[in-house]
């Protein structure tokens, strides 16, 4: 169930910033002022126009589009595995979490209930991927400010986190990790896999955490500068379609793990009964800058939780639901190490007689770390989409960025862009 965080001191917009506009945005000379994409705080990939009058924002543009990857339109020349490369290039910050999302809305079009172990695997790594992407934004959000230590803190994690990755796909920053059906491949050694993750989670990220909440939770730089800042109340982050941490922080009790349950947040996971994984949704209710940090934080704990409860209760078995079939292409060692092999491979991708999909089409989602982020699949029955179109948390939460900067003050931008955490591959169009 959703719990409430209760920040002491919680401030709330002044009268002044709230009348603003409405007061004095007519008055006065403008100054136009490009912020981005060449300011560290956009990162190089995003642009703000804003229009000042003195140092108050009357007025504020987003530009995107400033990467021009066309990732929607690659998916009708690739297939449904190859396009895996594709999507883990979106949020980038957690680039696993989009494997799983993907391939999570395909096998729902092919109408696929993957393994036991391989849910298992899928939903430990999207937590791992969850915490990932966290602990960056709240690093950044802190590097921002001119908090460079809290950075730090949350940047050697994710180090860490990395070579994991490294270890269960071969590759640390674009694992392209799962395939239809299963995953690329078992882990090497799941004895180290779990000694691995389990210095992640009760060591390394704890210690990594308490650390950060020690320099900003109760920090008065920092809560100046984020409360009552970039606030969203229940009603507009609702009208607005948010999701993730941006909605959370504004009382929105929504999380597709618990209202749409997939993977291990699902009773019966492993077809035996099996009850769902616990957690707790964290929601605050002032919306404000500092509330979205908090909620991010109080996040990777729970995601700390869910992987205690299955780390130990990883599944034997296979991890492909076609590890018996002729659809799917064989390991590399049997491709090099056997004429079996060979000749399956060759008539998979030269002949194409490989899975079928069906004529159809379907929408998938799944709670990554930003919200909701979805797939809207169109097939028409050969061995690539038709059309693919992506729902991006971080396309529908930045819209909301002259919402809530305009009437603030300049310095107040780089705050309100760590707040949303924009992962700019996600605003490609």
């Amino acid at each position: 169930m959703p719990f409430t965080i209760k920040p002491d001191d919680a401030l709330t917009v002044d009268a002044d910033t709230v009348g603003y506009l409405k007061d004095h945005v007519d008055t006065g000379d403008r100054w136009v002022l490009n912020f981005g994409p060449q300011h560290p705080a956009t990162h190089t990939t995003l642009r703000l126009v804003l229009e000042l009058d003195g140092e108050r924002i009357a007025r504020v543009t987003p530009h995107i589009g400033y990467l021009h990857s066309g990732f929607e339109k690659l998916a009708e020349a690739l297939d449904y595995n190859q396009y895996v490369t594709i999507v883990s290039r979106m949020d980038y910050l957690s680039p696993i979490a989009n494997d799983i999302a993907w391939h999570g809305a395909v096998e729902r079009l092919f109408d696929i209930d993957i393994t036991p172990r391989c849910k298992v695997l899928r939903t430990i790594m999207a937590e791992v991927a969850r915490i990932q992407n966290h602990l960056l934004c709240v690093g950044a959000a802190g590097l921002d400010l001119n908090a460079f230590t809290g950075f730090i803190y949350a940047f050697n994690v994710r180090e860490k986190i990395y070579d994991l990755m490294d270890y269960v796909s071969g590759q640390r920053f674009h694992p392209d990790w799962t395939r239809v059906g299963g995953l690329m491949q078992d882990l090497p050694d799941e004895e180290t896999f779990k000694r691995m993750v389990k210095a992640l989670i009760h060591q390394e990220v704890p210690q990594a955490v308490k650390d950060l909440e020690s320099l900003l939770n109760r920090n008065r730089i920092f809560m100046d500068r984020t409360q009552g800042i970039g606030v969203l109340s229940h009603d507009d982050a609702v009208a607005w379609s948010t999701t993730g941490p941006m909605a959370r922080a504004s009382g929105v009790k929504r999380d597709i793990r618990k209202d749409f349950p997939y993977l291990c947040y699902a009773d019966n996971w492993d077809g035996m009964g099996a009850p769902a994984v616990k957690f707790q949704v964290p929601i605050t209710t002032q919306g404000d800058a500092y509330c979205r940090y908090l909620v991010r934080v109080e996040e990777i704990k729970q995601s700390l939780f869910i992987i205690e409860q299955l780390i130990d209760r990883i599944p034997a078995g296979p991890i492909d639901t076609f590890a018996d079939s002729k659809v799917v292409k064989p390991p590399k060692k049997d491709v090099y190490g056997s004429i079996e092999g060979l000749i399956q491979h060759f008539e998979i991708i030269m002949s194409n007689r490989g899975w079928k999909p069906p004529v159809a089409e379907c929408y998938d989602c799944q709670e990554s770390a930003n919200g909701e982020l979805g797939y809207f699949i169109v097939s028409d029955g050969g061995p690539r989409p038709w059309r693919v179109k992506v729902r991006p948390p971080c396309f529908i939460n930045y819209q909301l960025m002259a919402k809530l900067t305009e009437g603030h003050m300049l310095a107040d931008v780089p705050a309100v862009i760590g707040s949303i955490n924009v992962v700019a591959a996600e605003l490609d169009r």
